[in-house]
Order: C-alpha cells, then structure tokens, then sequence
C-alpha cells in the first residue's frame, strides 16, 4: 500500500501548494476542499490514507466532526489538524479524539513537513499492529481448534458460539496440556474485542507480591525497588481481554481485590491516590476444579461466581484419540516450518501407537512427541524410534494409583487430588494388614490414633467391626479422634514412595 497523504483545504492556491511540495517527496497526494469530498476519500472509498492534513473549517462543517466519524467507523490515518484561530475547547476536542497534532496557521512548511513525518512513523506502526492483529485473526478461528471426533465438534461449537457473545466473564476448566490458551486466543481474537490487547498472565508463575504490582500497577516509592510508574496488566487490558491463567493458585488477598476491581471496574495503583477506570473481558483458566477450591475454601466463592457467567471444559486428548490424525501433521507442518525439516510421512504404526497411549499431557506432550520427532528425523519418514511415549516405550500408560511389591505408584498428572492420595494409601495398607488398624500404622510409619483418625475422616472400614491387635491390647474403636490430625507420611513401610 503506498503512502497516502490527505489534504483537505478549502484555500485552492495554499491546498495545490502543499500537494505540490508532498507530491515532490514521495507522497501520493489527494487533494480535497470540502468536507463532503473529504468524507468520501475517509469513510466511502476506503482509501485509508497514511496522514490527514485538514483545515479546521471548512465550508460545509467542521473537520473536528468527521475526525470523530472517522473514529468511530475505526478508519485508520493519523489526523493533523490546521486552523486559523487556536482555541482551547478546539485544541481539547482533538486531541481527545487522538489527533497526532494541532497547529495554528501561518505553518512554516518546515514545520508542518517535520509533523507529517512523525505521523507517517506513528500510521506505519499502526498499520503493522492492524496487519498483526488481523493475522492473528486468521490464525487463531474456532477452526484452529483441530479435529473432527464428536466431542471436538461440540467444543469448537461452543467456542465458536461463546466467541460471538461480548461476555464479562468466562471460566476454561480442563487438564494441563488440553489447550486452554488457544482457546482463550479463539475467544479474543474471534470476539468483539478483537482490536484490543490480549494481556495473558500466569497466575503460578509470580510470587504474591509480585503477582499483586503487576496485576494492579503501582506509582513512584509505592515500594522499595518502585522508581517509577507502572501500568498493571489490568490497565493494560483496558477495552480488550485479560486471561489469567492457573488461577486457582491466586492467593486470597488478591482474589478479593480482583473481585473488587470487576465489580466496580475501576482500580487504584499500590501507591496511588487516584481511582482508574478500566473495562476488561476476563478469561480465566485452571487444571484444578475450581469447584472443589471454593469448597476446601482456598478459593472465593463470589469471585468464582462473579467469574462462572460462562463456563468453557475442554476434554482432554484420550477422550479424542479420533483427532490424533489431524493433529500430527499440523504440528509436523509447523515443525518442518520452524527447523527446516521435510518430514512428509507417517507411518500407520506410529498413529496406532499414539492412539493405544494415553498421553497424560494431552495436546503439549503430543507437541513434545512430535517436536523430538521431526528435529531427530533423517528423511521424509516421521521416526517411530523417537516417539519414545510413557518414557520410552509404547502402549497404553498406566492412568491411576498402582501397587509395585511394597511400593505404591501414585500419578502427578493432575488426575488425583492430595486427599485422594492419601485416602487410597490408607486403603491399601488397611487391605494388606487384614483391616488392622495397629499393623497398618505401623506399615506406614505413624501412630495408632492418627490412622484412626485417617480412617474417620475418609470413611474406610465402615460398617466393619474393630480390627483384630496382634499384640493383646483391646481392640480400637475406628470412630476415635485424636486431639490433632499430623500428617501421613506417604509410605507403606516407612520408606518413600
């Protein structure tokens, strides 16, 4: 696209003069002397020029009006405007409908070229951000959410559905590694608020205190290491999207200040006087069940309310093993796109291996597996040698708790909860010892009446009756508590597991 350069002067000698002089330095120059004539090349025709040079007043109007047209029909252009009389309410009015510059005539050319040069800089990068934006557009559709099972169908309808709502509120509940991020990408990017800023945050990956600056900014000496001022990720998302993702490990101060902000939309910087107001879509996301949060308590029930006006769950990859044949050779094109690789073939074998695993890290360790793949690869052939699933052999992994001799395997992908872990445990050594209370908390290298306790509070050995003591004593009572629950080491027999 060339660079166009709009002069709209209602005096023909001084408009030609300009023309003449643009025209002399590489600008492609369209001349109009009113505002109907102007309104046409900025709204009608959608020449979308570079810079806009106009006359304040103009025989039909005011250029002020059609600035503001132009705004609101998001027609691009940087505006720099020239009047014979400065005023202040004028001077206000421009400027808040973001013109680059407002200058009182007589303008030296000098001047006024040095103007337009700053604002061709400033339309060029703006251009660049529309063309990234519109890119991303493309890039991230409900269609960029791969696959054709009958479970992929439904979800990518229900993105695509939620993409055309301007809701306040979303909350995407899935495993690690099932692609919550594209999706909250789908959303902005295919929603209403697609020509705002996506600001993505991990709520696990910052410290509270840090967690809190970057979330809500901060003024100058708000704290120590604070020189300056910072525009939080909040503000930043202003009229676009904040995704917070993990936020089940938000700590509760900071849940009941979010909640705050979403429900007065505004906010104050640490350190700061003024009240800030922002409009911000949230997208909020996390592996763990928010629901069980809110009732161990460690998550706020009206923020998790507030935030639940829409829920999106995305199933995770054993669930849509059918889709594994469309998605391998999109990663491989990226791949081949990325390292220069041609990997251009797939062998049945490897698609039959992939689908009798269960890939625990869903749609990133299907990412992990194809990257190695691809960048191990010696010719067209996708190597099945490399794929190396569940560490290294292939078949269908193990999913849940498992018993190896006197050892327990207990998975870390996210399928058991803490107490799940712990009840099973429990179970495990009760079962092995007959149901007595004393041999099992012996195995597992604890006290009588914390296992007692244990057994109570996970229901195990209901409706039994009092286990048999191998060294004489009375047998336990199970409903006994003690006075504090100390933890269970996690072992059978008083070893690691």
């Amino acid at each position: 696209m060339s660079d166009t350069l709009l002069i709209i002067e209602d005096d023909a000698t001084f408009g030609s003069e300009l023309a003449r002089h643009f025209g002399g330095r590489g600008w492609e120059v369209e001349l109009a002397q009113d505002l109907a004539a102007a309104r046409r090349h900025v709204l009608d025709e959608n020449a979308e020029p570079l810079v806009i040079v106009a006359d304040m007043s103009l025989p039909d109007g005011n250029a002020l009006d059609l600035l503001e047209e132009a705004r609101g029909a998001k027609a691009p252009g940087e505006w720099i405007l020239l009047t014979g009389y400065g005023s202040v309410p004028n001077s206000v009015r421009a400027l808040r409908l973001g013109a680059y510059d407002f200058l009182e005539k007589p303008c030296p050319i000098a001047r006024l070229e040095l103007v337009v040069t700053g604002a061709r800089r400033s339309a060029l990068a703006q251009r660049r951000l529309r063309s990234q934006g519109a890119a991303r557009s493309r890039r991230y559709t409900p269609e960029s959410y791969i696959g054709s099972s009958a479970v992929t169908e439904k979800t990518r309808r229900m993105i695509a559905k939620l993409a055309a709502v301007p809701f306040s509120a979303l909350v995407i509940g899935g495993e690690t590694g099932t692609g919550k991020g594209l999706a909250a990408r789908i959303l902005h990017h295919g929603g209403p608020r697609a020509d705002g800023p996506l600001i993505e945050v991990n709520c696990a990956a910052l410290p509270r205190e840090l967690l809190e600056s970057e979330l809500f900014g901060h003024e100058a000496g708000a704290f120590t290491g604070a020189k300056g001022r910072h525009r939080g990720y909040l503000e930043q998302a202003h009229e676009g999207t904040l995704f917070l993702d993990e936020i089940a490990e938000m700590d509760l101060e900071l849940q009941t200040k979010l909640l705050t902000v979403l429900e007065d939309r505004r906010l104050r910087r640490l350190g700061g006087e003024k009240t800030i107001e922002v409009d911000v879509q949230i997208i909020a996301a996390s592996n763990r069940s928010l629901d069980e949060r809110v009732r161990d308590g460690s998550f706020r029930s009206d923020l998790f309310h507030r935030l639940s006006v829409f829920r999106l769950d995305l199933p995770p990859l054993r669930e849509r093993l059918d889709d594994v044949e469309e998605l391998v050779p999109a990663l491989i094109d990226e791949f081949n796109a990325r390292s220069g690789s041609r990997v251009r073939k797939v062998p049945a074998e490897a698609f039959e291996d992939m689908r009798a695993y269960d890939w625990p890290g869903n749609v990133r360790e299907l990412r992990n597996v194809v990257e190695r793949a691809v960048l191990l690869a010696d010719d067209e052939v996708f190597p099945i040698e490399w794929m190396q699933l569940g560490q290294g052999g292939v078949g269908r992994t193990r999913r849940g708790p498992d018993i190896d001799g006197d050892r327990l395997i207990i998975p870390l992908d996210g399928s058991m909860a803490l107490d799940e872990m712990d009840s099973y445990i429990i179970r495990t050594a009760l079962e092995r010892s007959g149901n007595n209370v004393t041999a099992a908390a012996r195995a597992l290298g604890t006290t009588r009446e914390t296992l007692r306790y244990r057994v109570q509070k996970y229901g195990l050995l209901t409706g039994r009756s009092a286990e048999s003591e191998t060294d004489d004593r009375p047998a336990d009572p199970v409903d006994a508590q003690p006075e504090s629950p100390p933890d269970l080491p996690p072992s059978l027999d008083g070893r690691p597991i």
